[in-house]
């Protein structure tokens, strides 16, 4: 069952919660800026139920989200984020309809200037990609995809705001299957206290032009800048309150866990 397994995760969590780190103080803020020059590897959990035809389904997705800059000029970062995500899903998409496995992968590339603009907005842009690599058809859309992304942010004080987006169209894949068109905007708020704790607040909501359906979550966190032994990490926990959503997609409450370790310079 999805709650033992919940259960556990939460538990080595728990007990994995290292010292807090006392050093590198610029550290949280880097976490909030999503084309920092900061090479980093998310392990986000989501927890969502009340899904499908029947409202009997749930859903364990594990994002896996590395991102890594690379140095391109003097004066430009290349920012690569990727997220693949290994799912368990029950009922869904309808009852007696099981199964777990890797789902599709989204590629984000974000060429961003080192330095903010002179109004201090830090800024990229670049590609996004759709690639099929579900391991079986209840777990991706088998088709390629592909768009723009672009992010904005400002930095002020512990407050970081802005905002991320992105749109996929389908261009090749199964002809069997439905074609895509889907926007995705993330606002976000975070705050950054003295001792590296991180209250964070946004939504991510995804706009599906071919069913004109929307799923927009509204998500809290709070995170905290720790060190497991050398190693500079930070863990998070979560709620989402659906606002809107699919036919078949989450209703109500879901959660979210993370423990993101960081490679810093």
């Amino acid at each position: 069952m999805h709650q033992t397994r919940i259960i556990m995760i939460m538990a080595i969590f728990i007990s994995t919660s290292p010292v807090l780190a006392q050093e590198d103080a610029d550290l949280a803020k880097q976490l909030a800026n999503p084309v920092a020059a900061l090479i980093s590897v998310p392990f986000q959990l989501n927890y969502d139920e009340n899904m499908g035809t029947d409202g009997r389904g749930d859903m364990l997705r594990i994002n896996i989200q590395p991102v890594v800059p690379f140095s391109i000029s003097d004066d430009w970062n290349l920012i690569s984020r990727t997220i693949l995500p290994v799912i368990d899903q029950s009922h869904f998409p309808g009852p007696g309809q099981s199964e777990s496995g890797l789902g599709d992968t989204v590629q984000s590339l974000f060429f961003s200037p080192r330095e903010p603009t002179a109004s201090g907005w830090i800024l990229g842009a670049g590609p996004v990609f759709l690639l099929p690599t579900a391991t079986d058809d209840l777990l991706g859309a088998k088709k390629w995809g592909a768009g723009p992304t672009a992010v904005a942010l400002k930095q002020v004080g512990p407050w970081t705001y802005g905002g991320l987006f992105n749109h996929i169209e389908s261009f090749a894949g199964d002809s069997n299957r439905n074609d895509i068109s889907a926007t995705f905007i993330q606002p976000f708020l975070t705050y950054v206290t003295d001792s590296k704790t991180t209250f964070a607040l946004n939504t991510e909501a995804t706009y599906d032009w071919e069913s004109e359906e929307w799923a927009v979550p509204i998500n809290f966190s709070v995170s905290q800048l720790l060190m497991a032994g050398k190693r500079p990490i930070s863990v998070s926990a979560g709620v989402r309150y659906w606002a809107e959503s699919t036919s078949i997609g989450a209703e109500d409450w879901g959660f979210r866990l993370a423990v993101t370790l960081l490679y810093p310079k």
